[in-house]
C-alpha cells in the first residue's frame, strides 16, 4: 500500500513515522484507538486525508495499511 501512495504522502508519512516512533502518542499524530471491526487496531495522521493503521503486539508495533479513508473498510 506504501508503493501505492503519491511521493508526497511517502514522505510525509516517514516525517511522521520518526515522531511515532519518538511518542506513539505525540498530539500532532492524532492517535486514536479504532471501533468496529477494526478494534484491536489503532490509527495515527499522516495529513488531513492520510492515515496509517497499526496494532501493538505485544513488545513490537506493526503498521498495517497506509490511504485515505477507505483503508477503514
Amino acid at each position: 500500500m506504501y508503493k501505492k501512495v503519491s511521493k508526497t504522502v511517502q514522505l510525509l508519512a516517514e516525517e511522521r513515522e520518526g515522531i511515532f516512533r519518538l511518542d506513539v502518542f505525540d498530539a500532532r499524530l492524532n492517535t486514536h484507538k479504532l471501533h468496529g471491526k477494526l478494534k484491536n487496531q489503532w490509527s495515527f495522521d499522516v495529513d488531513n486525508s492520510n492515515r496509517i493503521i497499526f496494532e501493538f503486539d505485544d513488545e513490537d508495533i506493526i503498521f498495517l495499511a497506509i490511504g485515505d479513508h477507505s483503508i477503514y473498510r
